[in-house]
């Protein structure tokens, strides 16, 4: 080679230049490792087993019978305090009545609180329920009037209701911790359903009855024949199974209006004898009328209704014995 020959250059990084790359390097790798490092308990776990999930087994509503029991029930105290109760002290008439049901019956509680002191109300499926809980939530649901964190004034009232899905002995109690044991406790014993009796066979007798829907002013308040505190309203029917029942029926009111005898008042899908007159879809207008006849069935208590949806409860319905 010739000194006039140019030599290739031969590339050299500067000091500079290194220390910036080991520095970046260097800081990739710290990061790295305080990743890597707070996951460990991730990286050497090993992945849980799959769980068998088995659906839990749980008891469908009791089938309602369309028995309503009203029960009033009052908060009372002995004049010391020691000893609370309802409707009556120990010893006296009516003290802690006992109630008698089947599954399937709509109990329903009137409480007033008629003491001096704060009371609560509820049922519980033992009597040491309430006590057992850190907070007050053992009451059935449905059935709690108030609690001992807002309860009952004296003077105050209120209304529950508890519909029984199985057999056995309930308690309905003062929830306030202590009244139970001084003496607010009374229980409810409830039995299965009882079968529906059979059907007599035709007895050849004709039976006829004459109703009217009627409404308030306000149309709040429905009934038949007459409004609640008058004379004939919602007339008890009693009638033979094996009878030949006719219903005639005139819509006397305002409003649309249908018929029918159900086994649950506040439920018209549980209509028997093929009872209908019209239907909520295709009702009586004012002024129409209707007849329906039918043979009574099984021995037992059912309920005539208007089967527009809300109008039982607004007080068109009465009693259809069967004996």
């Amino acid at each position: 080679m010739s000194h006039t020959e140019h030599e290739q250059p031969i590339l050299r990084t500067t000091p500079t230049r290194m220390g910036k790359m080991l520095a970046i390097t260097v800081g990739i790798m710290i990061v790295g490792a305080a990743i890597f490092f707070s996951m460990w308990d991730y990286w050497i776990s090993t992945p849980p087993a799959v769980a068998q999930v088995k659906p839990v087994k749980t008891e469908g509503p009791a089938v309602a019978t369309g028995k309503e029991i009203k029960t009033s029930l009052k908060f009372i105290e002995s004049s010391d305090f020691i000893t609370l109760a309802f409707n009556a002290l120990p010893g006296e008439e009516g003290n802690n009545p006992e109630i008698q049901a089947n599954v399937g019956d709509k109990i329903i509680f009137d409480v007033t609180n008629a003491g001096k002191t704060f009371h609560a109300f509820g049922v519980v499926t033992s009597p040491e329920d309430i006590e057992s809980q850190e907070e007050v939530h053992a009451a059935l649901p449905g059935t709690a009037i108030k609690d001992p964190n807002n309860p009952l004034k004296p003077g105050e009232g209120g209304q529950s209701t508890f519909v029984p899905q199985k057999a056995g002995t309930y308690y309905y109690i003062c929830t306030v911790p202590g009244h139970r044991e001084q003496g607010m406790e009374g229980k409810i014993i409830v039995e299965e359903a009882k079968p529906a009796g059979q059907a007599a066979a035709p007895t050849g007798t004709k039976v006829s009855f004459d109703l009217n829907f009627v409404e308030s002013s306000d149309f709040r308040t429905l009934a038949f024949n007459a409004l609640p505190g008058e004379e004939g309203n919602n007339p008890e029917i009693k009638v033979k199974s094996g009878d030949s029942v006719t219903i005639k029926v005139k819509n006397a009111g305002k409003t649309f209006h249908s018929f029918g005898v159900v086994t649950n008042p506040e439920d018209s899908i549980t209509l028997v004898w093929n009872s209908a007159i019209k239907d909520p879809n295709n009702p009586l207008k004012p002024n129409e009328e209707g007849e329906v006849t039918f043979t009574a069935g099984a021995p037992g208590t059912y309920y005539y209704i208007c089967t527009v949806p809300g109008h039982s409860l607004q007080g068109m319905k009465g009693s259809f014995i069967v004996e």
